[in-house]
């Protein structure tokens, strides 16, 4: 793990967060996420994580629609997880922790759903984050990953250490190295393509 990118990630979304939020975002992922809303399915009172969850909001509509979730936001940077917890409409279902997507803090099968949202192309060791994911997810447990997919463009030197995209065939292969099946691969707006995948 490069503990000082991580220091430089945090740092980078630290500075950002009081402004993320603005109406150009709060726009784009309204739109966004009431796509994904209709491709999820949850059990009953399931117990989820929002990987990379910024601000909070996807977790608020989830929990706005699924009145029996219980769910964990994940971000590494704290001042995005003061936003979140200041706009926590849903307390105590929702929480709010500190923490890095390649070592979760939950136990093995502890999770029904994780969702990361335009997160992932921040990631330095995807397969590192996927192995993760698969670790923490119950059998038959969904994994909903919302990013972009640009064309021939792979990186951008965006933020700290840059951003990635990756395509649906590579997304695919990650869940294959760690026993995640991919359900299929949807449209939502844009470039930004919803990969579901289940828990073997």
């Amino acid at each position: 793990m490069n503990t000082d990118l991580f220091k430089q990630k945090k740092t980078f979304f630290d500075r950002w967060a009081p402004n993320y939020d603005c109406l150009l975002t709060t726009v784009f992922y309204q739109a966004l996420h009431q796509r994904l809303l209709s491709y999820i399915s949850l059990p009953h009172q399931a117990q989820i994580l929002d990987l990379g969850c910024g601000t909070g909001r996807l977790l608020d509509r989830l929990a706005a629609n699924f009145r029996d979730l219980k769910g964990i936001g994940l971000d590494l940077s704290p001042e995005m997880l003061n936003q979140a917890r200041q706009n926590n409409q849903h307390h105590p279902r929702l929480i709010y922790i500190q923490g890095n997507a390649e070592s979760l803090p939950f136990a093995d099968g502890q999770l029904d759903g994780v969702f990361n949202t335009i997160s992932f192309l921040h990631y330095p060791n995807p397969q590192i984050v996927f192995a993760q994911v698969s670790r923490v997810l119950s059998p038959q447990g969904k994994f909903y990953l919302v990013d972009s997919s640009i064309g021939l463009v792979n990186f951008i030197p965006f933020s700290p250490g840059g951003i990635r995209f990756y395509n649906p065939q590579q997304r695919e292969d990650f869940g294959q190295n760690v026993g995640l099946n991919c359900l299929g691969h949807h449209h939502l707006l844009g470039s930004v393509i919803l990969s579901i995948f289940s828990k073997n």
